[in-house]
């Protein structure tokens, strides 16, 4: 579970730490920062968001996104492991989205 935006000290760290760990892996970007950069984006020492750096497996939005929303997104991940889909971003990101309409 990968959170905020990747600055030029944390990006080398991010891709170390991903390629140590044993397969199979999955990465969850989780808040706004971690999905585009959020509020941090076009700052001089940001480098962007996760998926810039590392593949990611599941999306969630939201700044701070809702401890509904995170179990709602890692959920929808581990059905996707199970039944050996690829998991959808955009379907994860409308669900979560709909856990907020609600609220």
């Amino acid at each position: 579970i990968c959170t905020g935006p990747v600055t030029r000290q944390s990006r080398d760290r991010l891709l170390r730490i991903y390629e140590q760990m044993p397969d199979p892996k999955f990465v969850v970007a989780v808040g706004s920062c971690a999905i585009s950069g959020g509020v941090f984006q076009g700052c001089y020492n940001v480098v962007g968001h996760i998926d810039e750096v590392i593949p990611v497996d599941a999306y969630v939005p939201g700044c701070p996104p809702r401890p509904e929303a995170i179990i709602d997104g890692l959920v929808k991940l581990l059905t996707a492991i199970q039944k050996g889909a690829p998991v959808e971003p955009p379907a994860i990101t409308q669900l979560t989205e709909e856990i907020y309409d609600a609220a």
